[in-house]
Order: C-alpha cells, then structure tokens, then sequence
C-alpha cells in the first residue's frame, strides 16, 4: 500500500512538473513563406538567432513557398501546429488580411494573433533613365496619351494594388502590366516593361540611373528622400506592404512575451539598423494592439481600393 502510495506521489508529481515546463523547453521555428534573401527572410534570421541565445533553444528560420497572394502553405503550417509557441510565423499583409478572402479554409476565419509588425518593405516605383518623365505627374500626363507597362510581383499584392489606385485616381490606366519572379536593373534595362514596382534592395546598383517616381510606405525611405510616397500624393491610399511575427489565437502569453523580448532586442541590433540604410527598409515595432489596429485599417483601404478597381 505505502508502495502504491509512493508511486502515486512520484507520477503526479512529475505529471505536474511536465504540465508547468517553462517554455521554451525544444527547438523553435520561424516560418517565412518566400524563398531566402530577402529583407524579411534577413530579419527573422536575425530574430531566430536572438531567441536561442536568450533562451538556450535552437532556433531555425524554415522557408516555404507561396508567401503573397496565397494559397499561403507556410501560414497553413502555422495555423495548424500545436498552439505552444514553437511554430511562428513571419508574414506579410496578405496573409492576416488576404487569407481569410480568399477562403482558405485554414486560415478562415483568421486563425492567427500578431506578436508584433516590424518592417515596411522599401517599395517604390521606378522607372528607366531614359524614360520622358521624371516624376509620378508627369507619368500621369505622359500615360493620358501614350501606353505604359507596367512590372510587379502580382496583381493581388497591396504595392501593386496601391499603384493600380494610384494611376487610376492620377486620371490614367496602364497599358499592359506583367508578373515578374524578380525586377532588377536589367527589367528596366531591357525594356521588357517602362515602370517597375519593386524593393530598392533590388534596384540598389542601379539606383544612380533609374527615376524613383515614388516610394509605397508611410514614410520616405533613407535611400530616396526626394521622392514622395503614394500617400503623399493621395491621402486616401495609406497601405504598405509589412511583415511582422504571429502565432496561433490559442498560444499562451508567457511564449508570445518571450517571442517579443527576442524579436524586439534583435530588431534594435547593429545589424538590423545598418539595413536602413542599406536598403532603405523601414524597422520599428509595433506591439500586439498597435498591430491589430494596423490590420484593421489596412484591410479597410484595401478593401476600398478593390472597390475602386473594380469600376
């Protein structure tokens, strides 16, 4: 009896000890839904090496396919681990926003809680140097009477819905406007389109020799300080394209604290700020009401601009 007893004893207590383990007690993931390189694949590379530092786990940045405009496997992986903290996703707009739209079944109704937004991506648009404008109005005059082509990264991306908007409240449409996996110098260069949508990250050793006609963010990148954003030039459409770190609804709060702590000491690195000016990548943090309220106004300007192009 006093055998049984013991044993007893012995397994609730190690039930109990199991049951209160301090997270993170295993490896941890970061789930970045694009191939490696870019800016967001940097940062959370960035954030990941923090976290194991700070916590004494291994932390990986895991790259999946399909990151905008869906079908989003990466956000699927994430909305259907375990809800304990070790499966994070790093995402961009489209995902909170563009996934329950879409209807994916995983990822409607919108499965996932912001841990924080941390970038806005250095969007502009840019055309050649020899192109006869200079300006975003002086594109707009040209356009009136002459065809334009466009480059983008996709039709349903907020940068090139924002640059749609743009031209059409500017009094002008695109003549013909192309998907592109990458736009660079030699876009513009071989004359496969007049304007590109893209990342100054991308355009960056030609910068010297392109026309920035405008950037796509809430504030004017470092890189281009001249050029005025879209929201300057119309009010109405403030969106950018971000990417911030979220976690299943049902995460506990103790994980979703510790993910910030790493997230936001590795986000005021060195290395992390040096990219400011190398890429002209906007890096701040935006805590989890800040973050809803980001996402609830950028879903409701994109949602007015589809009104819009839909006319």
């Amino acid at each position: 009896m006093k055998r049984h007893a013991i044993a007893l004893t012995a397994a609730t207590l190690m039930s109990v000890t199991a049951a209160v383990a301090e997270y993170p007690e295993k490896p941890v993931s970061f789930i970045v839904p694009w191939p490696p390189g870019d800016l967001e694949d940097v940062l959370t590379r960035l954030i990941a090496d923090e976290f194991q530092d700070m916590y004494g786990v291994p932390a990986a940045v895991v790259n999946k396919p399909g990151g905008g405009g869906g079908p989003f496997p990466g956000a699927v992986e994430v909305a259907t681990a375990p809800a304990d903290g070790y499966t994070i996703g790093s995402f961009v707009t489209d995902v909170p926003i563009g996934g329950p739209q879409i209807g994916i079944p995983e990822l409607t109704p919108n499965p996932f809680e912001p841990i924080g937004i941390f970038m806005t991506y250095p969007f502009v648009i840019a055309a050649g140097a020899n192109a006869p404008y200079s300006t975003w109005e002086e594109l707009a005059a040209y356009a009136k009477d002459n065809d334009v082509a466009l480059g983008h990264f996709g039709g349903p991306l907020p940068p090139t819905q924002i640059t749609f908007a743009a031209a059409k409240t500017s009094g002008f449409d695109f003549a013909s406007e192309a998907a592109f996996d990458e736009l660079n110098c030699n876009t513009l260069a071989s004359g496969d389109v007049d304007v590109i949508n893209t990342t100054l990250q991308l355009i960056q050793p030609c910068l010297g020799e392109v026309k920035i006609l405008a950037s796509i963010g809430k504030e004017r990148t470092a890189l281009t300080p001249d050029a005025p954003t879209v929201q300057e030039i119309n009010p109405e459409l403030s969106v950018a394209l971000w990417n911030g770190l979220f976690v299943h609804k049902d995460v506990p709060e103790d994980a979703r604290v510790k993910i910030s702590k790493a997230a936001q000491a590795a986000l005021a690195k060195p290395e992390a700020l040096e990219l400011i000016g190398q890429t002209g990548v906007l890096i701040y943090w935006q805590n989890p009401e800040e973050s809803e309220q980001q996402i609830e106004a950028d879903a409701a300007v994109l949602g007015k601009i589809g009104e819009l192009l839909e006319q």
